[in-house]
């Protein structure tokens, strides 16, 4: 079992950065893949970043690619998402969400953390 915990959300002007937070509870937190989603009003929840369980391999949407940069530090039992040139249209809600392998998809992320929201102002 997995409990996680979102942080960091804010308002930011366009073109400001912010840095989320998400730190998971249990001491599996190693063993798990994490990622970041985000929902905005009106819209589905879609894939922003992605991270595997030692930091090898990262993924990320098109639309945050060299914008956002996902890490995490097993130590600390926490994933970050760090996001820079922030736009108005990356305003939504930030998940963080764990599950075994890797994914793009919110299918299969067994875990999810309640949320955090980020509104970019232009």
């Amino acid at each position: 079992q997995v409990q996680l915990v979102e942080s960091g959300g804010g308002l930011v002007q366009a073109g400001g950065s912010l840095r989320l937070s998400c730190a998971a509870s249990g001491r599996t937190f190693s063993r798990y893949a994490m990622g970041w989603f985000r929902q905005a009003p009106g819209k589905e929840r879609e894939f922003v970043a992605a991270i595997s369980w030692n930091s090898g391999s990262t993924y990320y949407a098109d639309s945050v690619k060299g914008r956002f940069t996902i890490s995490r530090d097993n130590a600390k039992n926490t994933v970050y998402l760090q996001m820079n040139s922030l736009k108005p249209e990356d305003t939504a809600v930030y998940y963080c969400a764990a599950r075994g392998v890797i994914a793009t998809t919110a299918r299969g992320y067994d875990y999810w953390g309640q949320g955090t929201q980020v509104t970019v102002s232009s």
